[in-house]
């Protein structure tokens, strides 16, 4: 609604506007499990991007006097085998891990959707498109990434190229499957004999319409991206040792584990919690989006 005087919105229009979002997100949180894990994972996010004011310590400062400490109330999950506050690591290991999850998340999605609209909206293009799809879902995920690591060099960036080349093949099939049954809609095919471009409709009644499942899809990358990234770490084919990552702290602590525990104990339950966080995440929009187990919510 707006104001006839000035035809600015209106507060009860804008209250208008919110109320759907704000009954989904009622009915996505109805159920506390996916409140839960809403909720850590809003902490695990919170705690990365504060990261420098959360951290007591430099999480690359060695200090060998004091190596493999318990924990105590000056290190609170003590120290590693070089003397690094463990508590400081885990911090900058989360900023690191989602920030990768989330590059992954973003580039193949993007580059997924993109080949997925375009496979399911014209038949020329969806024999090759799906060919090479095929081709890469056939390679184990573990394998194609170490793989393309070894090939392109340990970098970030390079892990993030890997892991969007590995999970964008799920994006394709996802999109493309919905696109399928969204191009021969009524108002599709008004759209087409009206005569409206095929980008505008690509992007305006076709995109808008594949947008949950992408959406659902999205959370569930973001966790293999995280648990793949810890993988590829721990195997000595993910980001340089001297980046703080859970995989990282895993791979060099896990010689000492037998004498302090703790060293892959705090990043392995990161690591735990952010992927089933995620996944519960994922299930919860799922549900929610899917008309069918709507109904039967």
């Amino acid at each position: 609604m707006t104001s006839p005087a000035t035809g600015a919105p209106t507060v009860q229009g804008a209250a208008f506007r919110s109320a759907p979002a704000m009954l989904f997100l009622r009915r996505l949180f109805r159920r506390k499990l996916v409140l839960a894990a809403a909720l850590v994972l809003l902490a695990i996010v919170v705690v990365a991007l504060a990261a420098p004011w959360v951290s007591p310590f430099d999480p690359g400062a060695m200090r060998v006097v004091r190596r493999l400490r318990p924990p105590s109330s000056e290190h609170w999950l003590g120290t590693d085998e070089l003397g690094r506050d463990v508590f400081s690591r885990v911090v900058y290991g989360a900023r690191a891990s989602l920030g990768i999850g989330f590059s992954v998340v973003l580039a193949s999605c993007l580059t997924g959707t993109l080949f997925g609209i375009l496979a399911g909206y014209d038949r020329r293009l969806d024999g090759p498109i799906m060919r090479v799809v095929d081709a890469l879902m056939a390679l184990p995920d573990i394998l194609l990434a170490i793989f393309l690591v070894a090939v392109l060099g340990a970098s970030a960036g390079n892990v993030v190229l890997a892991l969007a080349i590995v999970y964008t093949p799920r994006v394709v099939r996802v999109v493309r499957a919905s696109t399928l049954v969204v191009r021969e809609l009524p108002f599709v095919e008004a759209a087409r004999a009206l005569g409206v471009g095929t980008p505008r409709i690509l992007t305006v009644h076709i995109l808008l319409n594949v947008a949950s499942p992408i959406l659902i899809q999205a959370t569930f990358i973001f966790a293999y991206a995280v648990l793949a990234e810890a993988g590829l770490s721990f195997l000595g084919a993910g980001v340089p040792p001297e980046i703080p990552t859970w995989g990282t702290m895993i791979a060099s602590g896990q010689q000492y584990a037998d004498l302090a525990f703790w060293t892959v104990l705090y990043p392995g339950l990161a690591i735990v919690l952010s992927a089933l966080s995620l996944q519960i995440l994922g299930d919860g929009l799922r549900d929610m989006l899917d008309p069918k187990l709507r109904k039967a919510l």
